[in-house]
């Protein structure tokens, strides 16, 4: 099975605040193709600092984790446990994080076209929206 590029990314909810009002966003995208949640964990990083890992259909888990469950098509683990730990270090305490890991399955196409065509991905960079946000806001005060 040839995958797709794969991505791992960790949304941080200060104070604790996970309502999961971004699940239906996930759903659209696995549901439509888009991506592919092959792999996550939740990360509650207490006002003291200390840390909790809850598996997405971990026994017990909230509601919320449980949904995100049911997106997820298991490959094997596919984030480390020091992957895991590191991203939960950067955490403020008094917080929350989703560490999803997704393969963009709508880039499969693309790939096996580029292939057929005798070609290959000779880079490939992502710029977050903030930072071009930020920086068409800049450029637009240098044209005030």
């Amino acid at each position: 099975m040839a995958l797709g590029p794969i991505e791992v990314i960790e949304i941080a909810f200060p104070g604790n605040q996970f309502t999961g009002t971004v699940i239906p966003e996930l759903e659209k995208l696995v549901e439509s193709g888009t991506i592919t949640i092959v792999d996550g964990v939740a990360i509650v990083k207490g006002a003291d600092g200390e840390v909790e890992f809850v598996e997405f259909d971990q026994d017990g888990a909230n509601e919320a984790a449980q949904r995100l469950a049911t997106l997820l098509d298991q490959l094997e683990a596919m984030i480390s446990d020091e992957d895991i730990e590191h991203l939960a270090a950067a955490l403020e305490p008094d917080s929350t994080a989703a560490i999803l890991v997704f393969e963009h399955t709508w880039a499969k196409p693309f790939r096996d076209a580029v292939v057929d065509s005798g070609g290959f991905l000779a880079a490939n960079f992502r710029v977050p929206g903030h930072t071009v946000d930020a920086l068409l806001g800049e450029l637009a005060e240098l044209e005030d």
